[in-house]
């Protein structure tokens, strides 16, 4: 079996290349095995999928921390966006055929100046194409200035429950693996929305995680995206915008957690009010003056006038904050996010940029963004090679008949066995699967598979400064204690299997601790 991490993707690259060097006289397929290389090398994908108004456009400017995608129900939102790292904003239409079309961008405005709700608009009615006759827009790409995106290069996707057949199709062409041909998937991981779980969700959820094996010659499990996370999107609409509406969103992620993360269909689920989280990242100073205004008024007082959007923004409230201005609050925040911030205020919260923290924290973007760490971000490389793999097996499959089908078996070994692969699988089930272990075990079980990060010193839940043989100590005892949990004779098929990727996770510790530490974390190389 193959490590993880950095040695993982050398043998990716190097299976690309031999199937280069035998398939290389076909233009069509060396252009797709190019494409393979290229994308190991590139920031992490990671698709934004879900229903119609789900919140994907609200989500994004919250993890990017600026308005750069439109949040009004305009053409945009009927298009696959890609969000991208670049040294200038810019914004730019391709149709299917490649030709391409600068896009116009606008920004709106709110009361007093201040940044608009619904961030900027990309105007699509006067493009100029690179070719004698106007096309039809298939995709947009964003480039813009952003830290985030220099990690994660992000995708926005139309609603899969759009009216229009053509616009759901878009979707699901990009993140179901099942079609024909042999094709990269655009995407290494999914954050899926959720506002409420239907048959449509949980349909589109098998698909990006199914599909058919068929010719493919890649296994059914295995052959979308590694990655997905649900997100209970809209979370403060839940509970309809009282103060407590996220305990009850809360309730209702743990609810949708136990039916997907069973089945496998989702590593976790976290709730998330993507409105108050945007807000939060991008807090004006203004704002924060109409909330400390907000908050010298009696409770009662404000309690009335927050009945309602329209009656807060009623221009006859005598309130001492102007009518335009609370429209735009609102606009931006919710009522559930003015109530919030107005009480963190009465609690003691000053100053723009602590209520900023605040706010983000209560909003649930501090937590997804530690899933999201978890699960992607520290597993790029897996995710990433997963990707590839895939694709190399269905290019493989499809042009047989030459010296590279001697590649095929290693590919299909390297997906089904992978160690790193595995981790994330059993992630896939462990909170949701009552496991019959104690409490302390299945913390650490979930610690060292990764469950918390993958550095050694995590995995083995021992202090960042840990000396190495004392690390080395900790993962020999893990080694010893979770294969003999695998062979207990009482243990089910599910759990002994879960006790001895555990115990493959804590021999891959071992072995690493081994050799001069020369990354942060080094390759994970599970037992033999």
């Amino acid at each position: 079996m193959s490590g993880v991490g950095y040695g993982l993707v050398p043998e990716t690259r190097g299976l690309v290349a031999a199937a280069r060097r035998a398939l290389g006289e076909r233009p069509r397929v060396r252009a797709q095995l190019d494409e393979c290389a290229r994308r190991l090398d590139e920031p992490l994908r990671v698709a934004l999928a879900g229903q119609l108004k789900a919140g994907k456009s609200t989500l994004l400017n919250a993890l990017v921390g600026q308005d750069i995608a439109p949040t009004d129900a305009t053409e945009c939102t009927r298009l696959v966006t890609w969000y991208r790292n670049g040294t200038a904003p810019r914004v730019t239409a391709y149709s299917a055929d490649g030709a391409r079309a600068d896009v116009v961008v606008r920004r709106g405005r709110g009361a007093e100046g201040l940044p608009g709700a619904h961030g900027l608009t990309f105007d699509l009615s006067a493009l100029r194409w690179n070719s004698p006759t106007p096309r039809e827009v298939d995709q947009l790409a964003v480039e813009w200035p952003s830290a985030e995106l220099a990690q994660t290069t992000i995708i926005d996707t139309p609603g899969i429950s759009s009216l229009s057949r053509e616009v759901s199709a878009r979707t699901s062409r990009l993140l179901t693996p099942g079609g024909p041909g042999p094709a990269l998937p655009p995407a290494d991981a999914v954050l899926y929305l959720l506002r409420r779980l239907d048959a449509a969700d949980v349909d589109f959820l098998e698909k990006i995680g199914g599909g058919q094996s068929g010719s493919t010659g890649v296994p059914q499990s295995f052959s979308g995206p590694l990655g997905v996370v649900g997100v209970v999107s809209r979370a403060d609409e839940i509970g309809a915008g009282r103060i407590d509406a996220l305990h009850s969103a809360r309730d209702v992620a743990t609810r949708f957690a136990t039916e997907l993360e069973r089945t496998g269909l989702c590593q976790s689920v976290i709730p998330v009010a993507g409105l108050l989280a945007f807000a939060a990242a991008t807090l004006r100073q203004r704002e924060y003056d109409a909330f400390e205004a907000l908050a010298a008024i009696p409770v009662d007082e404000l309690t009335t006038a927050l009945l309602s959007a329209d009656r807060f923004a009623h221009p006859d409230l005598p309130l001492p904050v102007p009518a335009e201005l609370r429209a735009h609050l609102t606009a931006r925040f919710g009522l559930f996010g003015i109530r919030l911030a107005v009480t963190l205020i009465r609690l003691g919260v000053r100053g723009s940029q602590a209520l900023a923290a605040e706010l983000s924290s209560r909003s649930g973007l501090d937590e997804l963004r530690t899933v999201l760490d978890v699960q992607f971000a520290q597993r790029a490389d897996e995710l990433k090679a997963h990707s590839a793999l895939t694709a190399l097996a269905r290019i493989l499959a499809a042009n047989p008949g030459s010296t590279a089908d001697a590649l095929l078996p290693r590919v299909r070994t390297l997906l089904a066995d992978v160690h790193g692969f595995a981790e994330l699988r059993l992630l896939a089930h462990l909170r949701a699967d009552e496991l019959p272990l104690p409490p302390d075990d299945l913390a650490e079980l979930n610690r060292l598979i990764g469950g918390t990060g993958v550095a050694s010193t995590l995995r083995l839940g021992l202090p960042a400064h840990t000396d190495l043989p004392t690390q080395r100590d900790a993962a020999l005892a893990a080694v010893h204690k979770w294969r003999s949990r695998a062979r207990h004779p009482l243990a089910d098929q599910f759990t002994a299997n879960a006790c001895l990727t555990a115990a493959r996770s804590a021999e891959g510790l071992l072995d690493i601790l081994h050799e001069p530490p020369t990354t942060p974390f080094p390759a994970l190389r599970p037992g033999r």
